[in-house]
This record gives C-alpha cells, structure tokens and sequence, in this order.
C-alpha cells in the first residue's frame, strides 16, 4: 500500500483515503476516488493534494 507522497502514485479514478483540512486535528480520513490532482510538485510531505469526485479536498493519506 502505498502512502499517497508520490504524485506518480496517485492517479485520478484511484480509491484513496485522504485527510481534510478540519480533519487535521483530529486525523480522521474520508474514503472517496480522486477527480483531480492539486499538487504540482512530485512530492509533498503530507501527502498530495487532491479533490475527490464529490468534491471534497484534502491530503491522501493511503491509496486502497
């Protein structure tokens, strides 16, 4: 499994498990399949940036 740190890993169509920015206190992850990727670099120490098919954005924390 991997971790979601490597843009190359996340693709969109992907199930993953992300973390939303009010959900950074508290680490709880929102399961969803990414639509779009919002990180440009290729890595990114908290994860990529992605927004969900449903719209939701946030960090991926694991890729399922």
């Amino acid at each position: 499994m991997s971790s979601g740190k490597n843009r190359s890993d996340v693709k969109p169509g992907l199930r993953v498990k992300i973390i939303l920015k009010k959900d950074q206190r508290t680490g709880t992850l929102t399961e969803g399949v990414v639509k779009d990727l919002l990180t440009n670099s290729s890595t990114h120490p908290h994860g990529i940036k992605v927004r969900l098919e449903d719209g939701q954005v946030g960090r991926v924390q694991q890729i399922l």
